[in-house]
């Protein structure tokens, strides 16, 4: 399944007790499907992975699958801050049907790039998924370089990068390694529109969660090179980009998800968001609507 376009990092609706909300997951699954989704990531950071207990992960995993019925990739966030059991949840999401393997840089432990390069290889050799490598400096306190990723992207299993560093650099390096068989995806909302008109593949989107058509009508227009119409709908979008960084990530766009009816709340150490941005959320909210049906036309 190629991977290109747009990408929802899927959040994990929670009822108001803190346990998994089957039905807000599948609104949330289906909101995407009818969005035009080109693929879904289950349990990532913005999923609140760390959170959920093994059966959670098989739980949300398997439904997924299930409810997707192969239409579009799910790739499953399987990273740890170490090998072995970034291995044993990479094993666990194939078995539980996933796609691809989303892998974030060790978080924490801050491992050279030889150490990122031994890491990765191993989990594509010995996890039986295809891996996507996933960069992310700011939430991991690890930086993997383009050189790096040169690296690994010669390695059979490895057949992509969700890059979080938006700059044009970045960005410019990464695509000079862009293959059939190597993809470059946006992991930033707010620099996705100029990264796909320069060539990069897709994103890997937050806010695509409460507008998943919008943002597909977004990657749609650049990747199709019309730098106008991707710019308008950039503009349009920017206020939700914005808002999805006011908080740490998921809590904004879990508070936009709740006002359209799906989910309750996050769970600890995350809170929900300050009040101070609630008079923001709701005026987001009530324009969902308008610029979803919007993107249809």
């Amino acid at each position: 399944m190629s991977l290109s376009g747009l990408i929802t990092a899927l959040a994990t609706p929670f009822q108001a007790n803190g346990a998994l909300d089957p039905d807000g997951w599948q609104r949330l699954l289906h909101l995407q499907l009818e969005g035009g989704v080109h693929g879904v990531v289950v349990a990532g950071s913005t999923g609140e992975a760390a959170t959920l207990s093994d059966d959670e992960y098989d739980q949300l995993l398997r439904s997924a699958v299930k409810t997707v019925a192969g239409r579009v990739p799910v790739l499953a966030g399987t990273g740890l801050s170490g090998t072995a059991k970034t291995i044993e949840q990479t094993r666990r999401a194939a078995a539980n049907g996933a796609t691809h393997a989303l892998v974030v840089t060790p978080p924490y432990v801050r491992p050279t790039q030889a150490g990122l390069v031994a890491h990765y290889r191993a989990v594509a050799d010995q996890g039986g998924l295809p891996v996507i490598l996933y960069n992310v400096p700011g939430r991991t306190g690890c930086d993997m370089l383009p050189e790096t990723v040169a690296e690994l992207a010669t390695h059979a299993n490895i057949v992509g990068i969700k890059e979080a560093v938006g700059d044009v650099g970045r960005v410019q390096a990464l695509l000079a390694l862009r293959s059939p068989g190597f993809a470059v995806l946006s992991g930033d909302d707010g620099t996705a529109a100029r990264s796909i008109l320069s060539g990069v593949d897709g994103l890997i989107s937050v806010g695509s969660n409460a507008l998943p058509g919008a943002y597909r009508r977004m990657c749609d227009l650049a990747a199709a090179g019309e730098r106008e119409a991707t710019e308008a709908w950039d503009a349009r979008l920017e206020p939700f980009h914005e808002f999805c960084g006011v908080e740490p990530n998921p809590i904004p766009v879990k508070d936009l998800l709740r006002r359209i009816g799906i989910g309750h709340g996050l769970r600890l150490p995350l809170l929900p968001l300050s009040a101070a941005h609630h008079a923001a959320a709701e005026h987001l909210a009530t324009d969902i609507g308008a610029l979803e049906a919007l993107s249809s036309h």
